[in-house]
This record gives structure tokens, sequence and C-alpha cells, in this order.
């Protein structure tokens, strides 16, 4: 129980100078970004009295080191700032978008667990023959497909084509839960990519164990197949897989923004490109802080998933 407590300890203390470092380089990039607020609210033609104006008026000509730390001060209380256009906290505009971002991500995720563990488990069992060569190939190729270009592919099929589905989610706002068919052709691309990546992992880790002495010894033991599989060989091959998957559910924040501004769904993904657009920096450095944040709480799960699905080679019968 010590060790366990004494790295967890560690990892936290790791997590909250990933935190901090998430908060420094957000700062630093948005300062990095080519004009301001004050020069999008100017207009076309800007009158740089005008914009002079406009800039002191949002307090937008302190020095950087002073706006750096008033920003980091509000976050240590949760306060992620207020918009330098609508005048609005940022909070709202997270908790306008998060309802449809962490219903895509949610349905991603559910269904991504169960394919790809399924199909890496179906390949590894099948080492060699029709089915593995089958699943490899076509995890393959769709892995290569571009999330983009197979939105337009599936968009152009199965809404303009055959009719089957709705190509946007225009008209229904926030509420996809009562349109679920808005919903599936951003989930089918969402989850295109990762369930061919964790597919491909399950198998290699599965084949991996299975041909491990452990697994050997079991088979001398006389335990079932089944039991070798699944008890044994399997926890083993979900240990990197949830590394993975972490990995996964990071890049989904952003393949999210891809799939929302295609499919026009009004996520958080919408919301950071309106604030880009606008030159909103607080609300592209908030966002871009609780994207960061959720990265460190994943990967910190992530690795006590893996502590406790570490290798194992003792079999009991």
């Amino acid at each position: 129980m010590r060790p366990l407590r004494s790295w967890l300890a560690r990892r936290l203390l790791l997590g909250a100078a990933q935190t901090v470092a998430v908060v420094l380089l957000v700062f630093a990039l948005t300062e990095a970004l080519p004009g301001d607020a004050a020069v999008a609210l100017a207009g076309d033609e800007p009158d740089p009295a005008r914009v002079a104006a406009i800039r002191e008026t949002m307090e937008l000509d302190r020095p950087a080191t002073a706006r750096l730390l008033d920003w980091a001060a509000g976050l240590a209380h949760g306060d992620l700032g207020t918009s330098l256009v609508s005048r609005r906290p940022v909070s709202a505009y997270v908790a306008d978008g998060f309802g449809p971002t962490l219903l895509l991500a949610s349905l991603t995720v559910l269904l991504l667990v169960p394919a790809g563990v399924g199909l890496g488990v179906l390949a590894a069992r099948h080492r060699g023959r029709l089915a593995d060569r089958a699943i490899s190939t076509v995890t393959l190729g769709v892995y290569a497909v571009p999330e983009f270009a197979l939105g337009v592919l599936l968009v152009t099929v199965f809404a303009l084509r055959l009719g089957w589905l709705p190509p946007t989610a225009v008209g229904y706002g926030t509420d996809l839960l009562g349109h679920p068919a808005a919903l599936v052709l951003p989930v089918l691309v969402l989850l295109s990519r990762p369930v061919c990546s964790l597919a491909r992992m399950v198998r290699a880790g599965m084949i991996e164990a299975l041909a491990s002495p452990y697994a050997a010894q079991a088979r001398r033991y006389g335990i079932p197949g089944a039991r070798i599989r699944y008890a044994h060989a399997l926890p083993n091959a979900v240990a990197p897989a949830a590394q993975h998957l972490a990995r996964t559910v990071d890049w989904l924040l952003c393949g999210v923004i891809v799939v929302e501004a295609l499919f026009v769904i009004p996520g958080l993904g919408t919301v950071l490109m309106n604030a880009v657009a606008e030159r909103d920096v607080p609300v592209v450095q908030g966002l871009a802080v609780v994207f960061g944040v959720i990265t460190v709480v994943l990967n910190i799960g992530a690795d006590l998933v893996t502590r406790g699905f570490a290798p194992r080679g003792e079999v009991t019968a």
C-alpha cells in the first residue's frame, strides 16, 4: 500500500507541474498570435487611435507579466476569465459547448473500447488466417484516411446519395440526444482511426502474451484456452493499450474540432474556432487550459490502470 501511495503522490505532483506548464505554454502561444481583439473589433480598416482606445479599455496595453499573473490567480480560484468580445465569463462558453462535445466523445469511447479490444482479440485468436488478414488490412486502410476526407465521403454516400442520415446537425441545436440520427456520421468519423489503432495494439499485445513462457506453462497445466486468453493474456495486453487509449482520448479533443466544423455541431470545437476568428484571447486560453487539464487527468488515470494491469507472470491452476 505504501509504494502505491508514494507512487501516486509523485504522479500527482508531476500532474500539477504539467498543469503549470500547460498554463505557461498556453499564455505564451496566445501572446504570439498575430493581432488581438481590439483589431478585430475595430473593423476591416481600423483607425490606429480607435484600436489604441479599445486596447486600453480592454486592458490589453498592460505588460504581459501582469496579465499572466492576474490570469493565473483567477485560474487558481476557478475563474477562466472574461471574453473580450461579449464580456461573458469564459466558463459560460465552456458550459454552452461542453454538452455536445462530451456527448460525442463519450459515445466514441463507449464504442471504441469493445470494438477495438474485440477486433484485436479476434485477430490474435486467428493469427495468420483469413479473419486476421481481413481485420489487419481494413484497419490499416481506414487508419490511413484523414477524418475530414472520411467525413466528406460518408456525407456524400449516406446523406446526399442514399438520404439515410442528415448531413449536418443544423437546426438541432444542442439537443443532439433528441435527434440520434444526427450523431451517427460524426461518431463514425471520430471512431474510425482510434478503433483501428487500438485493435492493432491489442492484437500485438495478445500475440506477445500468448507466446510468453507463463502462457506456455498454463497450457502445460491443462488450463483451458479461453481462460488463458482472457484471464492471463488479455490483462497483459490491456496495460499498454490503456496508455494508448488515453492518448486516443487526447486526440479526440483535437479530432472533435474538425468533426464539429464539418457537421456544424455547436460544441467546444466550434466555440474555439469562433474565438480564434474573433481574436478573443481569454476564451482561447480558457478552452486550451481546459483541454490541457483534461489531458493531464486522463494520463494520470491511464497510469493507474497500467499499474493495476501490470504484466503478471504467475499462473495458478
